[in-house]
């Protein structure tokens, strides 16, 4: 019976891993608040909450997050004392320059990726903590002293942080990656015998939608075990490398469904082929001679079709190959100069991020504006808790700007805020003011906060609510040195708190986000234009920039609730990067005869015809198909193996932009 109820708790309930993250962070927090004290520091309930934001389960999440967490405060830290030292004695300019400079924050967080985001994001809210708490101090110096008080106390709690991921470590992000890594190999195989099969539905589309979204957050893991290890910092081309191979077989694979599609009389042995191959290649022994063997039918065929079709499944499987000999090599090698003497992979830039500078921008001005149209009604009614209010609702309006439903995000945190308030005033005014020392307290809020990491862990429908928890944990016990109980202060801060968050939340619903519709369209938008870029003879973006850029896009409406507006940018993302595909081979394509390189440009002048930054030339397209159709027709007689081989070429321009007459007449945007 005893056993049967330690299971249903949450300590029974623990894994080693959970008890060791948990266990972790909990200890970090105690001792961070303890070593504050020990410094003398003025507020030591600030590097408690530092410890809390920077417990990440790896190590290259902790490096990274703290460089981020420390650049930040420093900066708010800078912009607080420039801004409370200049309004002084003018509460407009102080109004008008906090909310500049928290919009700009705001802007460039939504604007950056990963770290640089975060950072920004950081140095705007605290700004605002430091210079709401300065509005009432005269001397400048003082200003500096708490700008200077609050920056220490955050890297205390980093510094607590990173030496307890030292004594506690977790796996590592390296292994995580490449544990990622291999997975998505396989899901790369399941994906190309779900679409060859010519399957079509919502889950065909979600797979798609899911598999770019696992490859492009395993970038994120690349950073971080960058940050981790020397030995993955420099396995870190390769690592890029193997991100962008992965992409690319993504879009053979969708090359390739597009193909059959259009193939009107496919040999009757092809679908046998095409299952027999995924499992081919998922044998561990599989070489390339083995895959040339499958291959070898299509590969003698005298028909155009069949050999670009051989082509296409040639480059996937190489490809495939390829990536695979590379991660057995990553997990073979337990020697440190064993890596040294591999042949290095291409070089290629860091997979390109599409950022919505509009949203971004639209974000920031929503912000500047709540955060002014604040600091107004502070001032004029002179209200005593409106510096908390004023924070409360920075926060809130800069870190969840981005986020998909910023509603429920505010809703989570006015949750922490109303708990938080009710618990902490019955520990700090019923058991906190009766302790004259720190360690009994300590003794009993680290069981607390082991408490709170393994719930969680275990709770996953609410740990978004459990972070907040432990997050604000520290703010609402409001821990100084020396320590201060006062219940009028507290009851009119969780109020102003409280009345803060729910500000946020109505400028949420005043200025509403851009909806799923208006974010698609602007992607492919942006995605056009970016497509008609790789129809010069000297594109800007390389064609790996231009595929990830393109799949970045695709992935930015994972999340989103409007399904015809996920299709919409999911289908002009596929057909702009077979074209982009396509056009990079026709520059690519050489044969002797100068008559068909005249027929090769006016491929290419058909793309531009046919796609422009508008949308699509509802017009000419039936008419620019019937001419690719004529053209790849006449081509296939020719003599020259070449001109055969760029009908061939022809045949998939046909394929890709066929899948444009689903698009409506009535808008060049669709959706």
């Amino acid at each position: 019976m005893r056993v049967s109820l330690w299971r249903r708790t949450p300590w029974g309930q623990a894994s080693t891993g959970q008890w060791r993250y948990a266990l972790r962070n909990a200890l970090a927090m105690c001792l961070s608040l303890w070593l504050a004290f020990v410094l003398q520091l003025d507020s030591p309930y600030w590097a408690m909450t530092s410890a809390a934001v920077v417990s990440f389960p790896t190590v290259g999440g902790v490096i990274s997050k703290s460089l981020g967490r420390v650049l930040g405060s420093l900066t708010g830290a800078l912009a607080a004392v420039v801004i409370a030292g200049l309004g002084l004695s003018d509460p407009w300019l102080f109004s008008v320059l906090i909310a500049l400079w928290l919009g700009f924050c705001t802007y460039a967080s939504n604007h950056y990726q990963n770290n640089v985001s975060y950072a920004f994001a950081l140095a705007g809210y605290t700004a605002a903590i430091i210079a709401f708490g300065c509005v009432n101090v005269d001397d400048p110096q003082h200003i500096f002293d708490i700008a200077q008080a609050r920056v220490s106390e955050v890297i205390t709690g980093i510094l607590c942080g990173a030496f307890m991921m030292m004594l506690l470590p977790s796996a590592g992000d390296g292994e995580t990656l490449l544990g990622s890594l291999r997975t998505t190999q396989s899901r790369l195989l399941e994906h190309a015998q779900l679409l060859w099969q010519q399957q079509a539905g919502v889950e065909v589309r979600h797979a798609h939608q899911g598999l770019i979204s696992q490859i492009l957050t395993m970038n994120v893991l690349r950073i971080q075990a960058m940050w981790s290890h020397h030995r993955f910092r420099r396995h870190n081309r390769l690592f890029n490398y193997l991100l962008h191979r992965q992409l690319r077989m993504i879009g053979l694979i969708s090359g390739v469904r597009r193909l059959l599609h259009n193939w009107e009389s496919p040999p009757p042995e092809l679908d046998e082929l095409l299952a027999a191959l995924p499992k081919a290649l998922a044998d561990p022994g599989c070489d390339k001679l083995r895959i040339a063997r499958l291959l070898a039918p299509l590969a003698r065929s005298g028909d155009y079709r069949a050999r670009t079709f051989w082509q296409r499944l040639r480059q996937f499987c190489w490809c495939y190959l390829e990536a695979q000999r590379w991660l057995d090599r990553l997990a073979g090698a337990q020697q440190e100069d064993l890596p040294m003497r591999w042949p290095a992979p291409p070089r290629l830039r860091s997979l390109a991020m599409h950022t919505d500078s509009y949203e971004a921008a639209y974000n920031g001005g929503r912000t500047a504006l709540c955060v002014l149209l604040g600091c107004i009604f502070w001032f004029q009614t002179q209200w005593g808790s409106g510096s908390s209010a004023l924070t409360l609702l920075s926060i809130s309006c800069v870190l969840y700007s981005a986020v998909p439903a910023p509603l429920k995000s505010v809703t989570t945190m006015l949750q922490a805020i109303v708990l938080l308030s009710l618990g902490c005033f019955l520990v700090k005014f019923g058991l906190m003011i009766r302790l004259e020392a720190l360690w009994p307290f300590l003794i009993l809020l680290l069981p607390t906060l082991l408490t709170m990491q393994l719930l969680k862990q275990q709770r996953p429908a609410s740990a978004a609510l459990w972070g907040q928890l432990i997050v604000l944990l520290g703010s609402f016990l409001a821990i100084t040195n020396p320590p201060s109980y006062d219940y009028q202060d507290y009851i009119n801060g969780s109020l102003g708190q409280m009345l803060g968050v729910m500000v946020a939340g109505l400028g949420f619903q005043i200025l509403r986000p851009s909806s799923d519709r208006r974010k698609s369209r602007r992607l492919i938008r942006r995605l056009r234009r970016d497509f008609m870029d790789q129809l010069m003879p000297s594109p800007r973006q390389s064609e790996h920039e231009f595929e990830s850029r393109v799949y970045h896009a695709v992935s930015q409406l994972s999340q989103g609730k409007d399904q015809l507006a996920r299709l919409w940018v999911l289908r002009w993302g596929v057909v702009l990067l077979n074209c982009s595909h396509i056009a990079w081979q026709l520059r690519q394509w050489r044969g002797k005869d100068p008559a068909l390189y005249l027929v090769r440009d006016g491929c290419l002048r058909c793309l531009k015809g046919i796609l422009t930054e508008g949308g699509v030339q509802h017009d000419s397209l039936g008419l620019t198909l019937a001419e690719l159709r004529r053209i790849e027709q006449g081509l296939a007689l020719h003599r020259e193996p070449a001109a055969r081989e760029l009908a061939g070429q022809v045949w998939r321009l046909e394929s890709a932009l066929s899948q444009l007459l689903q698009a409506l007449p009535e808008t060049s945007d669709a959706p």
